[in-house]
Parts: structure tokens; C-alpha cells; sequence
């Protein structure tokens, strides 16, 4: 009776959100593609008449030589590139905050993020908080700035997060050990390059890890409560074009048609979940990267075939299209079967990339807390297509304790 109550609370959040999100507008970056298009973005940013840009990457990118080719084309246009390559896995606001001081010392009028979504999550709250007079530990929330961000570009290098079109960026807080979420349609890049060439030389593991992130969004998107006729279109396509392409990607890292197929892939997974929002992997897989520092998308790969077998009874007919868009079945064969198909997928895809079905760091006695902060994040954030209680939520942790 209680969890009942609960969850008509909770119910009641989401359509208050709802309503909220319906007068949001919407953005959208201008979006190039294909090998090259990381060098024709430069002469969109020469479009906006900007003398200084401050690139927000790290420094494995930028001892790899792949942000050379863009300084000389930005230095080409006359535009000065300043680089902040301080970026690290999961950013904090430190981070953040040296990055900024980076941009205002250096009198930066724009942005351009290089890299995965760390990079660009840093980069859209340094833009953001650079035309704004709060501090980035101070727009964290939901439509907190009042000033529009610094003019904003992205050159996503993984398939993955589809940070270089949502509307939300995640930062760790030290802390407290937790993840914050600048949420406000002012941060998303005003263009974007998805060029595959650039994520030629990715490693298995990461294409692995970011791959199946972006199948989560896609996926978490499709069977969320705010999903539409639109972000529907998004998400079936990007869940085809992933499930068809991760794997080529994986083990052969140099083909071009199956980089571009997921760096398109993650990019419609991101126009489906920033409207959509995700569910209870992403609420879980927060805990495991501000506890343990677990890769983001490492992360979701692990929680997700878990949450599927959770949601299925509710969602299988969601499920059960999925699978006949991604060729595993036939209508004929009913919802259960086919929705079983999908979730026996993704089992597969993570066993096929050597992604594990336990996580090392995870501690039984740290599940009761990971459980009360997913469920808390996931209730008060995301519309979630069948609520869980502590103990079912417990439940699924404990199947991911290492033996």
C-alpha cells in the first residue's frame, strides 16, 4: 500500500516535469558528418566571427596528433586556439573550475570540445558558466543560467554519449563522491562533427563500453513514459544502427561504414533521450561512476540487460519492436517471445565484446546506499515504464557482485 502511494508521488513528479519539458525549447546543433567533417566544422566556427577558442580535450588526444590538424585549420582561419587539455575521465568541478579560469584568462570567445563526452560535459558548463555570473558548481540544476553560453562546437571522438546534442552535462562532485546534472537547453553546441576517421583508433574496449551507452540511451529513451512519435523515430533508428554496427566496430576498428553508422547511432540516441530522458541503468550506473569511478559507459552495459529482464512484462511490446526492427524475429512469434529476443541481445553483445556480468569495485555492504541514491535519482528525474521498491532494486545489485 505504501510503495503504491509512492509511486502515484512519484507519477505525479513526472507529469509535472512533463508539462515543464513541453515548453522547453528545443535545439538542435547543426550537424556535419563523414570523414572530414572535424575540418569543415572549423569553417562553420569562422562563420561566427570568433578570434579565440578555447578547446576543451585531453591530453591523450592531443598526444595522439588529433588535435593538431584542427589547431592548424582554426589557425588557418585566424582563429587563436587556446588548449585546455585537463580533462580527465568522469570531470569534476575542479576540472571545470581550471578550465574556466583557462578561458577568462585567456579572453576565449568561444568553445570547442574534442573528445568523448567527459570533454564535452566539461566543456558545455565552461561555455555556460563563462557568459553567466555563477559559478559551474552554482548552475548545477535545472534551467539555472540566465545568460545564453559562450558560442559552443563539439567533435565527439566516441560513439557513445550523444553529449554533442543533449541538453544535460554531468559533473562529479569530490565531495561528496555524487554526480551533478547541469540540465538547460542553453549548452547544447551550436554544431557538431561526427567524423569517424576520428574514432579510428579507438580501443576495443572503449568502443565496446561506448557503444553499449549509446544503446542504452536509445533503448531507455524507447520504453520511457515521455517518449513520443519523434523521439521513437530516434531512438528505433539508433537502436538498429548500433545493434547492426557495435560489434563490426569493435572488432575491426578501421571500418569507416561501421564508425560512421554509430557516431550517427549515438547522435539519434541523444536527439531521443534528451527529450525522452533515460531510466534506471543511467540512475545505477551515477552510483558506480561516483563511487568506484566505473567508466560511464561500462557502467551501462552492465546494468542494463538487468533492468530489461526487470521492465520486460511492462514494456514487452516496446521491446518486441525493437527486436523486429533489428531483424531478430518475427511479429508472428508475440510480444513475450520477441521482447525476450531483445534483452537475450544485449546479453549476447556484452558477452561477444568481453564486457563482464559483475563489477569489481561493488561492495555488498555499499548496496544499500546505491540502491536509496538510484532510486532517488531515478523517481525524481527520469519516467521510468514500472517502478521498483529498495528490495527489488537491492535485488538486481547483488546479481552484479563479483563472486
Amino acid at each position: 500500500m505504501l510503495f503504491s502511494l509512492q509511486t502515484l508521488f512519484y507519477r505525479f513528479v513526472m507529469l509535472v516535469t512533463k508539462i515543464i519539458m513541453f515548453f522547453v525549447p528545443e535545439a538542435k546543433p547543426t550537424v556535419l558528418s563523414g570523414e572530414g567533417s572535424s575540418i569543415q566544422l572549423v569553417d562553420t566556427i569562422s562563420n561566427f566571427g570568433l578570434k579565440k577558442v578555447l578547446i576543451v580535450t585531453d591530453a591523450m588526444l592531443v598526444q595522439l596528433g588529433i588535435i593538431a590538424p584542427i589547431v592548424e585549420a582554426l589557425n588557418a582561419k585566424g582563429i587563436e586556439p587556446v588548449i585546455f587539455d585537463g580533462v580527465e575521465p568522469d570531470p569534476s568541478f575542479d576540472v571545470v573550475d581550471a578550465g574556466l579560469a583557462t578561458l577568462k584568462q585567456n579572453a576565449c570567445d568561444g568553445v570547442l570540445a574534442i573528445g568523448g563526452g567527459s570533454s564535452i560535459d566539461a566543456a558545455k558548463v565552461m561555455a555556460l558558466a563563462g557568459n553567466n555570473e555563477k559559478s559551474p558548481r552554482e548552475l548545477e540544476g535545472k534551467f539555472v543560467a540566465k545568460n545564453p553560453a559562450l558560442p559552443l562546437f563539439a567533435i565527439p571522438t566516441t560513439a557513445g554519449t550523444g553529449s554533442e546534442v543533449t541538453v544535460a552535462a554531468v559533473i562529479s562532485d569530490k565531495a561528496d563522491g555524487s554526480k551533478k546534472l547541469v540540465l538547460d537547453p542553453k549548452i547544447v553546441p551550436l554544431a557538431a562533427a561526427l567524423d569517424p576517421k576520428l574514432m579510428a583508433g579507438l580501443p576495443p574496449h572503449i568502443t565496446a563500453a561506448t557503444g553499449m551507452d549509446a544503446l542504452t540511451h536509445a533503448v531507455e529513451a524507447y520504453i520511457a513514459t515521455f517518449a513520443t512519435q519523434q523521439t521513437d523515430a530516434y531512438a528505433v533508428a539508433a537502436t538498429r544502427m548500433i545493434v547492426n554496427n557495435l560489434e563490426t566496430a569493435y572488432s575491426d576498428g578501421s571500418n569507416m561504414p561501421a564508425r560512421e553508422a554509430m557516431a550517427q547511432g549515438s547522435f539519434y540516441a541523444g536527439l531521443a533521450f534528451t527529450k525522452a530522458f533515460v531510466g534506471y541503468v543511467h540512475a545505477i550506473a551515477h552510483q558506480f561512476g561516483g563511487k568506484y569511478h566505473t567508466p560511464h559507459g561500462l557502467a551501462n552495459a552492465l546494468v542494463l540487460p538487468h533492468i530489461l529482464e526487470y521492465s520486460k512484462d511492462k514494456v514487452a511490446d516496446r521491446l518486441a519492436n525493437l527486436a523486429v526492427e533489428c531483424d531478430l524475429g518475427e511479429r508472428s512469434e508475440g510480444e513475450a517471445a520477441l521482447a525476450q529476443k531483445f534483452v537475450d541481445r544485449v546479453w549476447a553483445m556484452n558477452e561477444a565484446m568481453g564486457i563482464p556480468k559483475t563489477l569489481d569495485a561493488l561492495q555488498a555492504k555499499d548496496i544499500p546506499e546505491i540502491a536509496k541514491a538510484a532510486l532517488h535519482e531515478a523517481h525524481f528525474t527520469y519516467p521510468v515504464p514500472k517502478y521498483m521498491d529498495m528490495a527489488q532494486c537491492q535485488a538486481i545489485l547483488h546479481k552484479l557482485l563479483p563472486s
